[in-house]
């Protein structure tokens, strides 16, 4: 391959790996840019998990074998199974070699030294290839995983130029993977409530329209759990901010485990002392009964006076739902009956007859006097 051809080739994988939206696609646009640039006909972009001692296969591209899968869930493989890439970390880099890639060939050694059994060229036969070339990828100076390009048997094999190439060509793939992983992080902080560890207003307000659209268009079941952590102005006053923090962390645990009950469910803090729970799919009285389950668990917290929780599902007689706004002052307009009536156990919507209380307050044309109004809209900013 030409000086040219080479080069635009390196940039036609960048611009793939930056054109990507998830980690998924960067990892595919990785794999489908080396394997062009190498006239490979399958590649695959591994990662090496320190903590369970093996390479995880993220993406396999190209003519893939029967049992090789796009974005396999459990392919990986013990690391002493492929000893090169911690022969290159405690070897060569460790002695001031650089990150080079190698070739293997299906004609090489099936076994090497006792005790050390040639996976690659093993599984080269398995597949029907004829070579591959390996490049490890350093990201941030340590070893992060390895790009894998391989030619079938018919073509000629992967030479020292190609090896070299595929260096280079590793090197721009680390540069895509820490983009990727920059972005994801602040994709993380974005959506991500800094105290807790759990969603923010910010990510309920997207899946509740997505789940809201869902409903629209399949029928599918949304509840919002909306909840009141009461008592934490008197901790505040009383002992400080600091144990009004463990307070509000304490009970984001606790909504955290209870949202776990039900596959799927987003666990939130809307911001100050408000939190929720959005389920997709679960019948309403499974909702509720994790709703009571988390009262129940709020109020034998060591701070705090437990918790102020209503319930707003689709499945329950609330009338049209044509909007997540709706859904939303719903539950929250449950939420503050129970509040106002001290309740010791959710407060849901559209239960309590034809005049139910708790849709009129929330269908309400404007809030009634000394009710709390939390109803913002999608572009509306959350209290601190």
């Amino acid at each position: 391959m030409g000086e040219d051809r080479r080069l635009r080739a390196v940039v036609e994988l960048a611009q793939g790996m930056a054109a990507a939206r998830t980690p998924r696609e960067s990892w595919r646009a990785a794999a489908l840019g080396a394997c062009h640039a190498l006239a490979g006909s399958f590649a695959a972009l591994s990662v090496w998990e320190r903590e369970l001692g093996r390479l995880r296969v993220l993406a396999n591209v190209g003519e893939r074998a029967p049992d090789e899968e796009e974005f396999p869930e459990a392919e990986a493989y013990p690391v002493h199974q492929f000893p090169e890439i911690t022969e290159f970390l405690h070897e060569r880099w460790a002695g001031g070699g650089g990150p080079n890639a190698w070739v293997e060939t299906a004609g090489g050694p099936a076994a090497g030294p006792a005790g050390y059994c040639h996976q690659r060229v093993a599984a080269l036969r398995k597949r029907g290839r004829g070579c591959c070339v390996v490049a490890p990828i350093v990201l941030h100076g340590r070893a992060w995983g390895e790009l894998y390009v391989a030619r079938p048997a018919a073509v000629p094999v992967f030479d020292r130029a190609d090896a070299d190439f595929a260096t280079v060509l590793a090197s721009v793939v680390a540069a895509g993977i820490a983009q990727t992983e920059r972005l994801e992080e602040a994709r993380r902080l974005a959506f991500t409530d800094a105290l807790t560890g759990l969603a923010n207003r910010r990510a309920v307000d997207v899946r509740l329209d997505e789940a809201i659209e869902l409903y629209r268009q399949e029928g599918a079941a949304v509840s919002l759990v909306v909840c009141d952590l009461n008592g934490l102005k008197n901790v505040n006053d009383t002992r400080g901010h600091a144990v009004g923090d463990r307070l509000l962390e304490r009970f984001g645990s606790v909504l955290s485990l209870c949202g776990a009950m039900l596959p799927g469910t987003l666990a939130a803090r809307l911001g100050g002392d408000e939190f929720c729970l959005l389920a997709v799919g679960p019948p309403a009285d499974e909702v509720v009964r994790i709703a009571d389950e988390l009262c129940r668990r709020a109020a034998e917290l060591e701070l705090g006076e437990g918790v102020a929780c209503g319930v707003a599902s689709t499945a329950d007689p609330i009338g049209p739902v044509r909007s997540a706004r709706r859904l939303f002052r719903l539950a929250d307009a449950a939420q503050y009956r129970a509040k106002a009536v001290r309740a010791a156990k959710p407060v849901v919507a559209g239960r309590e007859g034809p005049d139910d209380p708790v849709v009129r307050l929330a269908d309400a044309p404007s809030p009634t006097r000394g009710e709390r109004r939390r109803f913002r809209g999608r572009h509306e900013h959350p209290r601190p």
